[in-house]
């Protein structure tokens, strides 16, 4: 669970640089759901969630590190999959900057958390940060 935390604030700190890149670059200005505010209690708050749920993965099942991975890998591809196909907006322009910034928020939070099994058996990160 620490894990999860410990990634959720380092995505905080990346979503955040993410977000404000992404929005000065593309002009996408919207920001009904995805805001500073949203960004620094959701990511933290999934984050510690998946954490919960990768330490149950590994105590119901015998290979519940790689489940789990897996089944990152796939819930990711298919939010993002949804978010690509998506077109909330009328206006072209508008959907792209939808599909770059809630995609990249996506992809950064999935490939995150298909991490936490890696990170939790690695020795030197429980070492010295755990």
């Amino acid at each position: 669970m620490m894990t999860g935390l410990f990634i959720g604030i380092i995505d905080t700190l990346i979503c955040l640089a993410y977000n404000v890149f992404y929005r000065s670059y593309s002009g996408f200005f919207p920001s009904e759901l995805i805001n500073v505010s949203s960004i620094i209690f959701v990511v933290n708050l999934l984050l510690l969630l998946l954490g919960l749920v990768f330490f149950l993965f590994i105590k119901s099942f015998k290979g519940g590190a790689g489940a789990f991975g897996i089944v990152m890998l796939v819930i990711t591809i298919f939010l993002a999959y949804k978010i690509f196909a998506g077109h909330p907006y009328n206006d072209a322009r508008m959907d792209s900057g939808y599909h770059g910034l809630y995609g990249g928020i996506l992809i950064i939070l999935g490939v995150s958390a298909a991490c936490i099994p890696v990170l939790y058996k690695n020795k030197k990160f429980l070492e010295h940060v755990i």
